[in-house]
C-alpha cells in the first residue's frame, strides 16, 4: 500500500514539474525517487526540445526551398502599367520617321501606345501579384505543418526518453 502511495505521489509530482505541457501522465516503474524523477524529466524535456528544434528547422528549411516568398505583396498592377508605358515610349523612339511627324501626332501615338502597354502591364502585374499571394499562403501553410510535425517529434522524443528510463507514459 505504501509503495502504491509513493508511486501515485511521484506521478503527481512529475506532472507538476512540467510534463503537463505534453499532456501525459508519467508513472515511475522502477521505484525512482522524486529527485530521480525530476532529473529524468528535466533530461527528457531537454531531449524533446532538441528534437523539436531540429524538426522545426528541417521543416522550415524544406518549406523555404519549395516556395519563394513574394518580395512585393502589393502594387503589382501599378508597377506593370508603368513598365508597359515606359516600354511604349522606347518603342516609339525606334522608328526613323517618328521624328518627322508633327508633335501632336507623336504625342497621340505615344499616348495610344502607352495606354495599350499599360493595360497589358497591369494584367501581367496583377497575375504576378496573385501568384505571389498564393506562394505566401502556401509558405504559411507549410510553416504551420512544420510546427505541428515538430510538436509531434517533441512528444515522441519525450515519451521514448522517459520509457527508456523506466517510466510508463500515458496520454
Amino acid at each position: 500500500m505504501k509503495a502504491m502511495a509513493v508511486k501515485t505521489s511521484c506521478a503527481l509530482f512529475v506532472m507538476a514539474l512540467g510534463t503537463a505541457a505534453y499532456a501525459e501522465t508519467v508513472v515511475p516503474m522502477k521505484g525512482q525517487t522524486p529527485e530521480q524523477i525530476q532529473a529524468d524529466t528535466t533530461a527528457c524535456q531537454a531531449q524533446a526540445k532538441s528534437a523539436y528544434d531540429q524538426a522545426l528547422a528541417s521543416a522550415n528549411q524544406a518549406a523555404a526551398q519549395s516556395t519563394t516568398a513574394a518580395s512585393q505583396p502589393s502594387g503589382g498592377r501599378v508597377r506593370g502599367a508603368a513598365a508597359g508605358a515606359a516600354a511604349a515610349q522606347v518603342r516609339g523612339n525606334q522608328y526613323e520617321n517618328y521624328d518627322k511627324l508633327n508633335s501632336e501626332v507623336q504625342q497621340e501615338y505615344r499616348q495610344e501606345q502607352a495606354k495599350d502597354a499599360a493595360v497589358a502591364g497591369a494584367v501581367v502585374g496583377g497575375a504576378n501579384q496573385r501568384q505571389n499571394r498564393r506562394e505566401q499562403q502556401q509558405a504559411q501553410q507549410q510553416s504551420t505543418t512544420a510546427a505541428q510535425s515538430a510538436e509531434a517529434a517533441s512528444k515522441q522524443a519525450f515519451s521514448t526518453c522517459m520509457s527508456g528510463k523506466g517510466y510508463t507514459i500515458s496520454p
